[in-house]
């Protein structure tokens, strides 16, 4: 080959080097940039809500469905607090559609800070999935979900009863109504 092709063909593999080089490097500080805005944005959110929210260690979600009240003792996250700094405010009602036979899935109308994390639920596991869906488990499933809290004194048949066969409307309320 003559020397002026090969040095053509080096030159332009070079070339692709750095351009690659220069994108990667672009798409890691791009990458870096939205975790830092988004963790800025996350202790706002918390800093707001934590100076807002005096929360009680034995404070309870109460869900009334089908004319029974349901007590569930909540988690301790960011989302559970958020959606405390909602029902300050007002109760939330669900509507409700069952999901492959082991939930009932319905959307808040708003989102909420995700806090997932790989989990096999329990019967009586409240999750939140995907930011701004309401999920009452009464069976198991695994995921990445945020937990919300867990549904007091019920067993899995018990829960399954109350909730039904078809949809549900549910209300979430700080208070036994």
């Amino acid at each position: 080959m003559d020397k002026k092709i090969i040095f053509l063909i080096f030159f332009i593999v070079v070339i692709m080097v750095i351009i690659s080089i220069i994108f990667t490097m672009k798409n890691t500080i791009h990458n870096s940039l939205n975790i830092e805005e988004e963790l800025n944005n996350n202790n706002f959110t918390n800093n707001t809500i934590n100076n807002t929210i005096e929360r009680k260690d034995d404070m309870k979600l109460y869900i009334k469905v089908n004319n029974k009240i349901l007590t569930a003792t909540l988690e301790n996250n960011s989302s559970v607090d958020e959606l405390l700094e909602k029902l300050e405010k007002q109760d939330i009602t669900i509507n409700m559609e069952d999901y492959a036979n082991f939930e009932k899935v319905g959307s808040l109308g708003f989102n909420l800070t995700r806090n997932d994390k790989q989990i096999t639920t329990e019967p009586g596991d409240i999750i939140l999935y995907q930011g701004n869906q309401f999920v009452i488990y009464y069976d198991t499933n695994s995921w990445n979900f945020t937990k919300l809290g867990h549904i007091d004194n019920i067993n899995k048949e018990d829960l399954k009863q109350i909730l039904g066969k078809s949809n549900v409307i549910i209300t979430l309320s700080l208070e036994r109504k």
